[in-house]
Protein backbone atom coordinates (compact mmCIF):
# COMPACT_ATOMS: atom_id res chain seq x y z
CA UNK A 1 0.00 0.00 0.00
CA UNK A 2 1.57 3.35 -0.83
CA UNK A 3 1.93 6.38 1.48
CA UNK A 4 -0.43 8.44 -1.12
CA UNK A 5 -3.34 6.26 0.17
CA UNK A 6 -2.83 6.71 3.87
CA UNK A 7 -1.40 9.65 4.27
CA UNK A 8 -3.54 13.37 5.61
CA UNK A 9 -3.21 15.68 3.13
CA UNK A 10 -3.45 19.26 3.70
CA UNK A 11 -1.62 19.45 6.96
CA UNK A 12 -1.54 22.60 9.29
CA UNK A 13 1.73 24.45 9.05
CA UNK A 14 3.84 26.99 10.66
CA UNK A 15 7.00 29.69 8.80
CA UNK A 16 10.28 29.80 10.32
CA UNK A 17 9.25 33.32 11.41
CA UNK A 18 6.64 32.39 13.08
CA UNK A 19 6.95 31.77 17.17
CA UNK A 20 6.88 28.95 18.76
CA UNK A 21 3.45 29.66 20.64
CA UNK A 22 2.12 29.82 17.51
CA UNK A 23 3.11 25.97 16.87
CA UNK A 24 1.96 25.25 20.31
CA UNK A 25 -1.59 26.69 19.44
CA UNK A 26 -1.92 24.87 16.24
CA UNK A 27 -0.58 21.35 17.93
CA UNK A 28 -3.29 21.78 20.71
CA UNK A 29 -6.03 22.97 18.36
CA UNK A 30 -5.89 20.13 16.21
CA UNK A 31 -4.69 16.89 18.36
CA UNK A 32 -1.29 16.20 16.59
CA UNK A 33 2.61 16.72 17.83
CA UNK A 34 4.10 17.99 14.69
CA UNK A 35 3.87 21.04 12.60
CA UNK A 36 5.72 20.92 8.97
CA UNK A 37 7.66 24.35 8.60
CA UNK A 38 7.44 25.88 5.63
CA UNK A 39 9.02 28.88 3.34
CA UNK A 40 8.33 30.06 0.07
CA UNK A 41 6.36 26.60 -0.33
CA UNK A 42 9.20 24.64 0.85
CA UNK A 43 9.47 22.33 3.50
CA UNK A 44 12.12 23.59 5.30
CA UNK A 45 11.64 22.27 8.86
CA UNK A 46 9.11 20.41 11.38
CA UNK A 47 8.71 21.35 14.94
CA UNK A 48 7.61 18.95 17.34
CA UNK A 49 6.14 18.59 20.65
CA UNK A 50 9.24 17.50 22.15
CA UNK A 51 11.09 20.97 20.34
CA UNK A 52 8.27 22.59 21.95
CA UNK A 53 9.67 21.30 25.53
CA UNK A 54 12.76 22.47 25.49
CA UNK A 55 11.63 26.01 24.79
CA UNK A 56 9.03 26.44 27.57
CA UNK A 57 8.69 29.15 29.09
CA UNK A 58 9.91 30.93 26.00
CA UNK A 59 7.36 29.84 23.41
CA UNK A 60 6.36 33.98 22.50
CA UNK A 61 9.64 35.01 22.34
CA UNK A 62 11.63 32.32 20.83
CA UNK A 63 11.00 32.10 16.56
CA UNK A 64 10.21 28.57 15.01
CA UNK A 65 13.37 28.57 12.89
CA UNK A 66 15.08 28.64 16.44
CA UNK A 67 13.23 25.55 17.19
CA UNK A 68 12.56 23.52 14.43
CA UNK A 69 14.69 20.78 13.07
CA UNK A 70 15.86 21.30 9.95
CA UNK A 71 15.77 18.77 6.84
CA UNK A 72 13.17 16.30 8.40
CA UNK A 73 13.36 13.03 7.25
CA UNK A 74 10.69 12.70 4.83
CA UNK A 75 8.90 10.01 2.28
CA UNK A 76 7.23 10.10 -1.34
CA UNK A 77 3.68 9.49 -2.19
CA UNK A 78 4.87 6.60 -3.93
CA UNK A 79 6.76 5.02 -0.71
CA UNK A 80 5.17 2.03 0.49
CA UNK A 81 3.66 2.05 4.25
CA UNK A 82 6.60 -0.79 4.76
CA UNK A 83 8.84 2.12 3.84
CA UNK A 84 7.44 4.61 5.67
CA UNK A 85 7.22 2.11 8.77
CA UNK A 86 10.62 1.28 8.88
CA UNK A 87 12.11 4.63 9.05
CA UNK A 88 9.83 5.32 12.27
CA UNK A 89 10.14 2.50 13.84
CA UNK A 90 14.32 3.18 13.39
CA UNK A 91 14.37 6.58 14.27
CA UNK A 92 11.62 6.65 16.26
CA UNK A 93 9.23 9.06 14.86
CA UNK A 94 5.65 10.01 15.51
CA UNK A 95 5.42 10.72 11.75
CA UNK A 96 7.04 11.75 8.55
CA UNK A 97 6.70 14.65 6.40
CA UNK A 98 5.51 13.14 2.53
CA UNK A 99 6.99 15.50 0.02
CA UNK A 100 6.73 15.20 -4.03
CA UNK A 101 10.11 17.27 -4.81
CA UNK A 102 10.40 20.05 -2.07
CA UNK A 103 6.55 20.75 -2.11
CA UNK A 104 4.75 19.10 1.06
CA UNK A 105 1.91 17.19 0.09
CA UNK A 106 0.89 15.32 3.15
CA UNK A 107 1.81 13.78 6.37
CA UNK A 108 2.02 10.20 7.90
CA UNK A 109 1.74 9.29 10.90
CA UNK A 110 1.71 5.99 13.04
CA UNK A 111 -1.75 6.21 13.90
CA UNK A 112 -2.28 6.28 9.70
CA UNK A 113 -0.26 3.02 9.67
CA UNK A 114 -1.79 1.31 12.11
CA UNK A 115 -5.15 2.30 11.39
CA UNK A 116 -3.94 0.87 7.55
CA UNK A 117 -2.67 -2.48 9.28
CA UNK A 118 -5.83 -3.09 11.04
CA UNK A 119 -7.71 -2.42 7.83
CA UNK A 120 -5.43 -5.07 5.86
CA UNK A 121 -5.60 -7.37 8.78
CA UNK A 122 -9.32 -7.08 8.77
CA UNK A 123 -9.14 -6.32 12.55
CA UNK A 124 -11.29 -2.86 11.86
CA UNK A 125 -14.64 -5.03 11.00
CA UNK A 126 -17.13 -5.17 13.80
CA UNK A 127 -18.13 -8.75 15.15
CA UNK A 128 -15.31 -10.55 13.66
CA UNK A 129 -12.63 -13.25 15.34
CA UNK A 130 -8.95 -14.24 14.30
CA UNK A 131 -8.34 -18.00 14.24
CA UNK A 132 -4.82 -18.82 14.06
CA UNK A 133 -3.45 -22.60 12.77
CA UNK A 134 -1.36 -24.97 11.52
CA UNK A 135 -1.97 -26.52 8.18
CA UNK A 136 -2.54 -30.70 8.87
CA UNK A 137 -2.33 -33.34 5.94
CA UNK A 138 -5.02 -34.66 3.77
CA UNK A 139 -5.33 -31.33 1.78
CA UNK A 140 -6.05 -29.34 4.76
CA UNK A 141 -4.93 -26.33 3.03
CA UNK A 142 -6.02 -22.99 3.06
CA UNK A 143 -8.58 -23.45 -0.06
CA UNK A 144 -9.92 -26.04 2.67
CA UNK A 145 -10.13 -23.70 5.51
CA UNK A 146 -11.64 -20.59 3.87
CA UNK A 147 -14.43 -23.33 2.44
CA UNK A 148 -14.86 -24.72 5.91
CA UNK A 149 -15.66 -21.21 7.31
CA UNK A 150 -18.04 -20.66 4.70
CA UNK A 151 -19.94 -24.09 5.08
CA UNK A 152 -20.38 -22.96 8.68
CA UNK A 153 -21.82 -19.35 7.13
CA UNK A 154 -18.57 -17.40 7.80
CA UNK A 155 -17.02 -14.47 6.06
CA UNK A 156 -13.79 -14.40 5.79
CA UNK A 157 -12.12 -10.44 5.88
CA UNK A 158 -8.52 -11.06 5.90
CA UNK A 159 -5.39 -13.62 5.87
CA UNK A 160 -2.31 -13.68 6.68
CA UNK A 161 0.74 -15.72 7.75
CA UNK A 162 4.00 -15.66 10.56
CA UNK A 163 6.57 -17.55 12.13
CA UNK A 164 6.65 -18.51 15.77
CA UNK A 165 10.13 -19.97 16.71
CA UNK A 166 8.59 -21.93 18.67
CA UNK A 167 6.97 -23.45 15.58
CA UNK A 168 8.21 -25.58 12.59
CA UNK A 169 6.08 -24.55 10.18
CA UNK A 170 4.16 -21.07 9.68
CA UNK A 171 1.01 -20.17 11.36
CA UNK A 172 -1.36 -18.84 9.18
CA UNK A 173 -4.37 -16.86 10.45
CA UNK A 174 -8.02 -16.08 9.08
CA UNK A 175 -10.12 -13.05 10.51
CA UNK A 176 -14.00 -14.03 9.73
CA UNK A 177 -17.19 -13.39 11.12
CA UNK A 178 -19.36 -16.21 11.47
CA UNK A 179 -22.87 -16.49 13.27
CA UNK A 180 -20.63 -19.33 15.97
CA UNK A 181 -17.41 -19.18 15.71
CA UNK A 182 -16.69 -22.28 18.15
CA UNK A 183 -18.35 -24.14 15.34
CA UNK A 184 -16.35 -23.02 12.75
CA UNK A 185 -13.75 -24.27 15.06
CA UNK A 186 -14.93 -27.43 15.51
CA UNK A 187 -15.28 -28.11 11.67
CA UNK A 188 -11.79 -26.85 11.38
CA UNK A 189 -10.20 -29.38 13.39
CA UNK A 190 -12.24 -32.11 11.91
CA UNK A 191 -10.39 -31.42 8.95
CA UNK A 192 -6.78 -32.15 10.43
CA UNK A 193 -6.19 -28.20 10.85
CA UNK A 194 -4.43 -27.50 14.37
CA UNK A 195 -6.03 -24.40 16.14
CA UNK A 196 -3.61 -22.55 18.03
CA UNK A 197 -5.96 -19.45 19.53
CA UNK A 198 -9.13 -17.58 18.97
CA UNK A 199 -9.49 -14.06 19.53
CA UNK A 200 -11.52 -10.59 19.13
Amino acid sequence: MLVSKRMKTNPVTVGPEDFLSTAHKEMQAGGFRRVPVIEDGRLVGIVTDSDLRQHIGYLEKTKVNAGMTRDPMTVRPESTLEEASKLLLKHKFGGLPVVDGDTLVGIITTSDILQAFLEVMGASEEGTVRIDLLLGGNGSDLTAASQAIADEGGEIFGVGTYRERWEESPVYYLRTRAADPNRVVERLKEQGFTVLGVQS
